[in-house]
């Protein structure tokens, strides 16, 4: 018997393989393609991030922490990462597989509504400053 390149998986041929649910995310799998009211949404999004990396970065700010829905954890997002995310999701028409980050600082990241709050008050600011001239 040769030397083997690959590790051997431990669960190979285990009903219990904790990775067997990742077979229905296979990249070949079959998926339904996004509406045009949620391919609406991301684009959306897309849009929206960009104003709010242009106007929290020079904060400090790194990204977003978006509450997970499936393990209810909070998972931190740098700005670079997200944009990947819903990229993907609007040409595969499905969210990567994710997991939280490793020991991220929140102070370093805020959520949509904060995001979307905080570049509504620049923008408030700015127009009234407009009305005044």
């Amino acid at each position: 018997m040769g030397v083997q390149e690959e590790p051997i998986d431990p669960f190979n041929g285990d009903p219990a393989d904790p990775a067997a649910e990742l077979d229905d995310l296979n990249e070949d799998a079959e998926s339904e393609p996004l509406t045009e009211e949620e391919r609406q949404d991301v684009l959306e999004d897309l849009s929206d991030l960009e104003i709010y990396q242009a106007l929290l970065s020079p904060t400090g700010i790194r990204g977003l922490v978006i509450e997970c829905e499936d393990c209810h954890e909070p998972h931190y997002f740098d700005w670079d990462l997200l944009r990947g995310n819903l990229r993907h999701l609007l040409s595969s028409g499905r969210p990567r597989v994710h997991e939280p980050a490793y020991d991220p600082d929140p102070d370093h990241y805020v959520t949509w509504e904060y995001a979307r709050g905080y570049a509504d008050g620049v923008h408030d600011t700015l127009t009234e400053g407009s009305d005044d001239d």
